[in-house]
């Protein structure tokens, strides 16, 4: 029991040094293991600054999730969108920890179409890492681009890269903040039913492939599941919509480590004049 406790903590710190700089945010993307570089809403400044460019309402999203349900894990994130005259400001941050290791990351981007079909975005985020009593507190500075296109009206590709500069953590072994680049692909297969797939890259880790769906049986439901390789994970959960108000469910679960539920809520607050 000891060195099956010992070996999931093991992983479980490979994970979270896969971490640094950036986690998946938002139910709606976890529910459907974290396949979120093509969807458009708040959360798109978490997984594509790209998608943002797309966004034609003001909108707010709060998130939380209990990695492992382990309360020294959790993450707390929020985004925020306006669209202006000429593009989309927006704004983040996501606070992962508890007080002996916590992690920081958040700041500003802009977003805007570059065509009917095609829009990008940047990014700029404060990084920072806390691990008391013996290593202090460490700082960085981030850059992120991304893009996306409507290849049709039912086919989206989305590519982005969180960390370009690949921002330094400590001069120890060169250590630095984890740079993920993510392309993506959804489509409409009908009305009622999106399918997502995604190809994540780390630069030292393995690829990881995902693939999930989210079903729209009613105005009021969304129904969602997926899967993701490199550990292999599952995910699923449910969305809530009424009028401008979101409200989403998920978990996912690693069959070593067990279960990470999840909640968002996104609210659209501001229609721009047209």
């Amino acid at each position: 029991m000891k060195i099956l406790l010992l070996g999931s903590f093991a992983l479980l710190f490979a994970f979270t040094i896969k971490a640094q700089g950036w986690l998946s945010q938002g139910a709606r993307v976890g529910a459907m293991a974290n396949n979120g570089v093509t969807l458009i809403d708040a959360f798109s400044y978490h997984h594509n600054p790209g998608a943002l460019g797309f966004i034609e309402k003001g909108t707010v999203g709060l998130s939380y999730e209990s990695r492992y349900a382990l309360k020294e894990l959790q993450t707390q994130s929020f985004a925020v969108a306006v669209p202006l005259k000429a593009g989309v400001i927006s704004a983040g941050g996501q606070f992962y920890g508890y007080d002996t290791y916590r992690t920081t990351r958040a700041g500003m981007g802009y977003s805007m179409k570059l065509s009917e079909k095609i829009a990008a975005g940047v990014q700029i985020n404060y990084l920072g890492m806390r691990l008391a009593p013996f290593y202090g507190i460490r700082h960085g500075v981030s850059a992120e681009f991304g893009a996306l296109a409507k290849l049709t009206d039912r086919v989206n590709i989305g590519f982005s890269v969180v960390n370009i500069g690949r921002a330094k953590l400590s001069e120890y072994k060169d250590d630095r903040y984890g740079t993920l680049i993510r392309l993506g692909l959804s489509y409409q297969l009908i009305k009622e039913l999106l399918i997502v797939a995604e190809i994540e890259q780390e630069v030292t880790f393995d690829t990881r492939l995902r693939a999930g769906f989210e079903y729209h049986p009613i105005d009021l439901l969304y129904i969602r599941a997926g899967f993701q390789g490199a550990p292999m994970d599952f995910a699923f959960g449910f969305g809530l919509k009424y009028e401008r108000f979101k409200l989403d469910m998920s978990t996912q679960y690693n069959q070593i480590l067990g279960w990470t539920p999840a909640a968002s809520f996104i609210v659209d607050f501001y229609t721009p004049k047209k």
